[in-house]
């Protein structure tokens, strides 16, 4: 075992689960709120309101079939979506499933995916950490 996982490993009866994925969720969160002041000066901090209103409103640009977050992830981001393939999401909500938006890796390749089929480019830090603020608070 390394030392970085045995230190996780012993970490993780002493803090708890969801402390450790607070804390993975809270360095995303600081991630792009740092690269949304470097893309707009006049940022001062996410927005669940903000975020919920990307998440309902239907965009262009991206593809037909999905012009919003809640054609696949439904309007109560508590429950189970569900791909336009059939494969089931689970839900996106913080409070409905405590490790969302805890791995760097899986975050960057979601809002990669998901910002371009439903936007048609890439999401923004402010959107992206608009929108995590917004589940966060689900």
């Amino acid at each position: 075992m390394t030392s970085r996982l045995l230190f996780v490993a012993l970490l993780i009866p002493a803090i708890g689960v969801a402390a450790l994925a607070s804390a993975g969720r809270d360095g995303i969160v600081s991630a792009l709120s740092a690269q949304a002041k470097q893309d707009n000066s006049k940022f001062t901090s996410f927005s669940a309101e903000a975020g919920k209103k990307f998440w309902f409103t239907a965009h262009v640009g991206g593809k037909s079939d999905t012009p919003s977050c809640v054609t696949c992830h439904t309007k109560d981001a508590r429950t189970m979506g569900q791909t336009r393939a059939g494969k089931a999401i689970d839900p996106m909500a913080v409070s409905a499933n405590p490790n969302r938006f805890t791995d760097p890796e899986k975050v960057a390749k979601w809002f990669g995916r998901n910002c371009n089929t439903v936007l048609g480019r890439e999401c923004t830090a402010e959107e992206k950490g608009n929108v995590i603020t917004y589940l966060m608070s689900q």
